[in-house]
């Protein structure tokens, strides 16, 4: 018994089966398309055979194989039987769920154990352990929407979802080309790219330094709702009103970063810059932007969020028939829920995908940070 790997997560998956067995059936009468016995049974026996041999010792990618196999399985059966069974599920439904993401749980902390000695491996168990996690939303909000009948007007469900995007992809992408590759784009190249010089003078003139930086964070706490009509007043309907709004957005919180960074290096460093005879553009280059690039890089993170936030609700106030703002507000007053959850979507997966950019640029260029070097 002491060779044996138990977990608490293994243990309350036991006896969720356990219930779910004493309260089957999995599906109410009245369901359209009635599961059979065998199929509830080798539900059942997936989520419960996965629990226990997830105590045998074996090592831990052994174990998360297992577990993995058995919580997705389970998953897979359970929303196949959802299929035209709309608002059917029973209590033990959702006990064999749970049950299942549970063992999805302990599958991540079996991974998280995993010591890869390959870049590759490494890379891999860096995606798998979010990816796992991520899927496991999206089948609990799958699940709980379609099983217990949530209205369809209050939240959809991810497979509604997904199935509007599929068959809005021109209009999408017409929004995404009006905001990101126009408003987004173009207002953070313009704001960060500013902030940036404005910091490099303000660091050698101490009068911009202590005027700017106050005002600079009187700015940063001004309202998007009180900034974006006025721009639209200055600038138009257009997209040049939403990139104002983002460059308003991004200047400084570069600014105030990049003023951090350049005051970061120590004044060792600095003394002996000087002994070297180093010119200011010579300390400026080669050591106070070193030492300056996690905030600079730590600024350009924030504000690839913040750029696209910007721009979507400066969109609320006026924009021409396309964007990803209007579409949202739009569909949201015709009651098409699903279309404004794929702009949410969409909206998501690039603010990700400019993130992640921004992350393995950083990566690349700080590589000599400790806190690089560590992860």
């Amino acid at each position: 018994m002491r060779h044996l790997s138990f977990s608490w997560q293994g243990i309350v998956a036991l006896l969720l089966c356990l219930l779910a067995l004493m309260s089957l059936p999995l599906l109410a009468e009245g369901a359209s398309r009635p599961l059979s016995d065998g199929t509830a049974s080798l539900i059942l026996i997936i989520v419960a055979a996965a629990a226990l041999l997830s105590f045998a010792p074996q090592p831990p990618a052994y174990r998360a194989t297992v577990l993995f196999i058995g919580a997705h399985g389970a998953a897979w059966m359970l929303l196949s039987a959802l299929s035209g069974n709309q608002a059917t599920a029973t209590r033990a439904f959702f006990l064999l769920l749970f049950a299942s993401w549970l063992l999805a749980w302990r599958c991540v902390t079996e991974l998280s154990k995993l010591q890869p000695v390959t870049t590759f491996g490494k890379s891999t168990l860096q995606l798998l352990i979010p990816a796992i996690f991520g899927a496991w939303i999206l089948i609990l909000w799958e699940a709980i929407t379609r099983g217990a009948g949530i209205p369809f007007i209050l939240l959809p469900p991810p497979s509604a979802i997904g199935a509007r995007m599929m068959t809005s992809l021109p209009i999408l992408g017409a929004d995404v080309r009006q905001t990101i590759f126009k408003a987004v784009l173009i207002g953070y190249v313009i704001g960060c790219l500013s902030g940036f010089v404005v910091a490099v003078l303000a660091d050698r003139v101490s009068f911009l330094r202590r005027g700017l930086l106050p005002i600079g964070n009187m700015v940063s706490a001004l309202p998007i709702i009180g900034i974006a009509p006025i721009m639209v007043m200055w600038f138009g309907f257009d997209w040049p009103s939403k990139a104002a709004v983002v460059i308003i957005m991004t200047f400084f919180p570069m600014l105030v970063n990049t003023v951090a960074g350049l005051a970061a290096s120590g004044s060792m460093e600095r003394d002996l810059m000087r002994t070297y005879a180093s010119s200011d553009w010579q300390t400026l280059f080669k050591l106070k932007l070193p030492a300056a690039m996690p905030f600079i890089f730590n600024a350009l993170k924030i504000n690839s969020t913040l750029a696209l936030i910007g721009a979507i609700v400066a969109e609320f106030f006026g924009t021409p028939i396309v964007g990803m703002g209007f579409r949202i507000s739009t569909e949201i007053g015709r009651m098409n829920v699903d279309m404004v959850w794929a702009e949410i979507a969409v909206a998501a997966l690039a603010g990700s995908i400019f993130y992640g950019i921004i992350a393995l640029t950083e990566r690349a260029v700080t590589f000599w940070h400790p806190s690089i070097r560590g992860g």
